[in-house]
């Protein structure tokens, strides 16, 4: 391994693996991309995550870091430019929730148009989850490509995909993209001239599932091509359009303003998200309550298990004018918690804006969310603080 160079086990098809790549691809650092399926990384570094997952990030120095969210705050930390954290405090605050929105609100439907839709992509899909699988004939990697499909798809109920709710996520769906496309008709990104956590987060689910799987794909460019564009953009280390002379200096918005488009989107957000993550919330608490001995380091889990998105609990809600039932989501509630830290340190003027912001856009509840503990990663799990 080059010593300057960091090295991505993933997939073209995983949904974080294209938030990290998208992140090495802006940031301009020297990477190297593996599949899953290398032997190395299921020898070697599964073991010391501790459980089957991608993205895994080696750096130069021989750290191996899993979640997105830390792979980029380890780089951020160690190569200053060019800074994708946005100069205002309002601007950090909004960059923080839509990045944990983005990471974890569109991983259900995400998920629903991969699987929902599987007989009208089943080739794409085989042919997908074939890379990962080890070397041996073609004919046995889809073979084997499609038992992993099977037991992926076996998932959405636990995400709250049903029958009943499908036509309520299709148009809140619908309603993001309409309100994305309007602001990137105006702006390359989403707060302004160059990429921020913001852009990362939600290039997670749009990107792999939603951009690439032939269906989600095809009514992302039929209803949406400036999302579409905005896709392509952040997978490529310069992509200059003529649609946006008023970004050229490739700038975020100066006296920690916000471009106006975005108000709609925030406003799709809150409003999407809110009640999933409010029951998620109380859920949570509710745990930690019949917890005997709720001690730091504790394992948010329902049965003591390692996972990548434990739940605690299954939770059940009005959604939309149907009710959504799934298993609970700790996941969003650590990810929103960044965001909250930084709106918690805001004072004086900025403090102010931000609450206008809030009103303006229906945020404050969201942002008020509290848990009885805080959530924090270890050895990459979720435990008690």
């Amino acid at each position: 391994m080059a010593a300057s160079e960091y090295v991505m086990w993933g997939t073209p098809h995983s949904l974080y693996a294209g938030k990290a790549r998208s992140y090495l691809i802006k940031k301009g650092v020297p990477y190297r991309e593996v599949i899953a399926s290398d032997p190395e990384f299921l020898g070697q570094i599964i073991p010391q995550v501790g459980h089957m997952v991608i993205p895994v990030v080696r750096t130069p120095q021989g750290e191996i870091v899993q979640d997105t969210t830390d792979i980029i705050d380890r780089i951020e930390a160690r190569t200053p430019t060019p800074d994708f954290t946005p100069p205002g405090p309002v601007q950090r605050v909004v960059a923080a929730f839509l990045d944990a929105f983005g990471s974890n609100y569109l991983l259900p439907l995400a998920m629903h148009y991969r699987w929902s839709y599987r007989d009208r992509q089943e080739l794409f899909l085989r042919t997908e989850f074939a890379r990962a699988i080890p070397r041996m004939p073609h004919a046995k990697r889809l073979e084997v490509a499609g038992q992993l499909m099977t037991k992926f798809a076996g998932f959405l109920p636990n995400l709250g995909v049903t029958e009943a709710v499908i036509p309520a996520l299709e148009a809140s769906y619908g309603e993001l993209l309409a309100v994305l496309d309007a602001h990137f008709q105006a702006h390359p990104y989403l707060l302004g001239g160059r990429p921020s956590p913001a852009d990362f987060g939600l290039m997670a689910p749009l990107y792999a599932h939603l951009a690439r799987d032939p269906v989600p794909a095809f009514l992302m460019k039929t209803t949406a091509p400036s999302v579409f564009r905005w896709t392509e953009r952040m997978n490529a280390p310069a992509l200059v359009d003529t649609d946006y002379p008023d970004h050229s200096d490739g700038g975020f918005p100066a006296g920690d303003a916000l471009p106006e488009t975005l108000e709609a989107v925030l406003a799709v957000a809150f409003a999407h998200w809110g009640p999933g993550i409010l029951a998620d919330a109380a859920c949570f608490n509710r745990w930690v309550a019949g917890l005997d001995d709720p001690a730091p380091g504790t394992l948010v889990s329902h049965n003591g298990a390692r996972q990548v998105h434990p739940h605690v609990g299954r939770i059940s809600y009005p959604w939309r004018g149907v009710t959504m039932e799934r298993a609970s989501h700790p996941h969003s509630l650590w990810h929103l918690a960044r965001a909250q830290a930084l709106a918690a340190a805001l004072d004086g003027t900025d403090a102010a804006r931000l609450s206008a912001l809030l009103e303006r856009t229906g945020g404050a509840e969201v942002m008020a969310i509290a848990t009885t503990r805080p959530i924090v990663r270890e050895n990459n799990v979720l435990v008690l603080g």
